[in-house]
């Protein structure tokens, strides 16, 4: 019995040496077994799983994690919103992103909010690993298709045509659809083409995501 209780206690010990990790992903299955891979390589222990922003905030009332892995698309909030909010309220908690958004623009707003590492989720395991032992010591960490991301965007920054800068200027100022076509004096579905566009090229899904992009990229 006193063997089986020491051999305990050091698994113990030994458990709570390791990098503690928990996982905000609104797909279960996703979140559950990446859950599992982390577990298996035997590097990390995993503190919790949680579907949502909701979940995420409950979850951190507990054991805090040395590593938060935490997607952006969320189904009651945004990944980047959450990670302000809980670098505000957790500022020794690093934070990796771990998202299908591989947009410059994604990536250097979660940076600006201050996530200390963003991975895309075609990410390896074994790069997976490397990013959640880098964060844990206080460094920065990209993936290669992150890195190459922003490599690319330096060289290649967004550029608006005249007519989208006209867009979105009127956009700025308040004007509706059916007035943005007038003032521009074109149709209302040539309108909407231009404003598919310009979502496009600043990865806006609404108007007030257009013009925080629009600002934090530089273009206005």
């Amino acid at each position: 019995m006193e063997k089986n209780e020491k051999n305990n206690s050091q698994f113990s010990t030994l458990n709570s040496q390791l990098t503690s990790v928990a996982i905000v992903d609104d797909h279960k299955m996703i979140a559950d077994s990446l859950a599992r891979l982390l577990i298996d390589t035997g590097a990390v222990r995993i503190t919790g799983t949680a579907y949502s922003v909701a979940e995420c905030r409950e979850l951190l009332n507990g054991e805090a994690p040395d590593v938060l892995l935490l997607d952006i698309g969320l189904g009651d909030g945004n990944g980047i919103d959450l990670c302000r909010e809980i670098k505000q309220n957790y500022p020794q908690l690093k934070i990796l992103m771990l998202t299908s958004y591989s947009e410059p623009a994604s990536i250097r707003r979660s940076l600006d909010a201050g996530a200390d590492g963003y991975m895309l989720k075609t990410s390896t395991p074994e790069e997976l690993l490397e990013g959640i032992i880098a964060v844990s010591s206080g460094e920065q960490f990209l993936c290669d298709e992150v890195k190459t991301t922003l490599r690319d965007y330096e060289k290649n920054p967004v550029e608006l045509t005249p007519r989208e800068k006209q867009l979105l200027q009127l956009i700025i100022e308040g004007y509706t659809l059916t007035q943005q076509a007038e003032k521009m004096f074109l149709g209302v579905n040539t309108i909407r083409f231009y404003r598919q566009k310009l979502n496009a090229k600043l990865d806006a899904h609404n108007t007030v995501q257009l013009l925080q992009n629009a600002r934090e990229l530089g273009v206005i």
